[in-house]
């Protein structure tokens, strides 16, 4: 079956300014890196702190019309209350090559990272977080003017459980144990080998609370400041119920993440992350199982994710959607174009039924660093980490087809 998209629809791919820029000396994961055991280095990461314009030529040249990247906080206000022109006019740069280069710009505004000077007066559990955070974003209007489309925070229920890492890591360090928490090596929330650790908390909903009273305040600056359509992401856990667990997946579905798609609530949009499904039975969520399909971080090999996904946010907020993230860490790319195009069939089948989807950004644009490790490969583009050499792969010349056609 033939599935079109709408003329209006984005494609694209979508980045994050810490995995691939370099050098984000002022942030907090940076400090982290140089002392929690186990613990990769972002180091120059893919150089595209300077590189940003081929990056984008890469995007725009195999046919897909939109880029959403990140402004990193600890560049513009490397001190409390000392913000930088100069780094302001680089992202105004980025945000201007796109638009050249015809790629809608969808611009994430705080993606996992941390100035190190915030981290160090208490972080998101300090009472003055959230002010903070606010006067970033009000700073950062000032180069938002022709954005259609800004992500105030990226997964804020994963940024929960990093909160509660970071806490816990402090109380440990403080008691003399190991920073990385028991002795053992660092473990990226992002990568699911197997059944989380136990040092890997849910989200917990106080701190979740905090997320969802930043995003309301950035959202009333950016209504006041810019014409921007205005959200927040949520990774999207995409449960299914085995017989006996409904309630129980009901009760898992709230804390990770009904709590955000609830916050979402007056938004212009939401954002769907989406990468693999999960089974709840009664006594909680069960660990992906052992499979030659799982993906490099672990997780089951289920494209059907995106749909379930995007069916319950619909469900939750009743908002537009954009699907803001999703991919799947493989080394094999035909398996990357097989597990995209059984997504998008999904995606299409969910609008077909009536939810509004405004388009779709994979993850990842490159091959990048995924929060302490550089062996979970998402990108469309390898790079070389020693010469920065960009290769896209055959899945980028395919998404780009599809964009072109507007039809899979």
């Amino acid at each position: 079956m033939t599935r079109t998209f709408p003329t209006t629809f984005l494609w694209g791919a979508a980045t994050a300014p810490h995995q691939i820029e370099g050098g984000n000396v002022g942030s907090d994961f940076w400090a982290n890196e140089g002392r929690v055991p186990g613990m990769e280095r972002s180091g120059d990461a893919c150089d595209s702190y300077h590189r940003y314009r081929e990056d984008m030529q890469l995007l725009a040249g195999a046919g897909c019309t939109a880029y959403r990247f990140g402004i990193e906080w600890a560049r513009i206000e490397p001190e409390e209350n000392l913000f930088s022109n100069a780094e302001l006019a680089h992202y105004r740069r980025m945000i201007d090559t796109a638009v050249e280069l015809g790629l809608t710009p969808v611009v994430t505004l705080h993606h996992f990272t941390n100035p190190r000077w915030f981290a160090e007066r208490g972080g998101w559990l300090a009472d003055d977080a959230v002010d903070r955070f606010t006067r970033y974003v009000e700073v950062v209007t000032r180069i938002l003017d022709g954005v259609e489309w800004v992500v105030t925070m990226n997964e804020p229920n994963m940024l929960s459980m990093m909160t509660a890492m970071g806490r816990d890591m402090a109380r440990n360090a403080a008691g003399g144990a190991a920073v990385g928490g028991g002795g053992e090596d660092w473990t990226s929330p992002t990568v699911d080998n197997g059944p989380r650790p136990v040092r890997l908390p849910t989200p917990d909903p106080e701190i979740g609370r905090i997320f969802v009273r930043a995003h309301h305040a950035a959202r009333q600056v950016l209504r006041a400041k810019t014409s921007a359509k205005i959200g927040w992401s949520v990774a999207n856990r995409a449960f299914e119920a085995r017989p006996g667990g409904e309630e129980r997946m009901a009760e898992l579905s709230w804390v990770w993440e009904d709590l955000y798609l609830e916050g979402s609530a007056g938004d212009d949009f939401v954002g769907v992350q989406s990468y693999s499904v999960q089974y709840v039975d009664a006594d909680g969520i069960e660990p992906y199982p052992d499979h030659p399909d799982n993906t490099l971080v672990g997780t089951a090999y289920r494209p059907d994710a995106l749909g379930v996904a995007v069916r319950h946010t619909h469900e939750v907020t009743g908002l537009p959607i954009l699907v803001t993230e999703n991919g799947i860490a493989t080394g094999d790319d035909a398996r990357r174009i097989a597990y995209t195009t059984g997504a998008l069939e999904g995606l299409a089948a969910a609008m077909a039924d009536g939810i509004t989807v405004h388009g779709y950004l994979h993850w990842s644009l490159l091959d990048n660093y995924e929060w302490g490790h550089w062996a979970p490969t998402f990108g469309l583009v390898a790079v070389d980490r020693e010469t920065f050499v960009r290769t896209p792969k055959p899945s980028l010349a395919w998404l780009g087809g599809v964009a072109r056609r507007g039809q899979l």
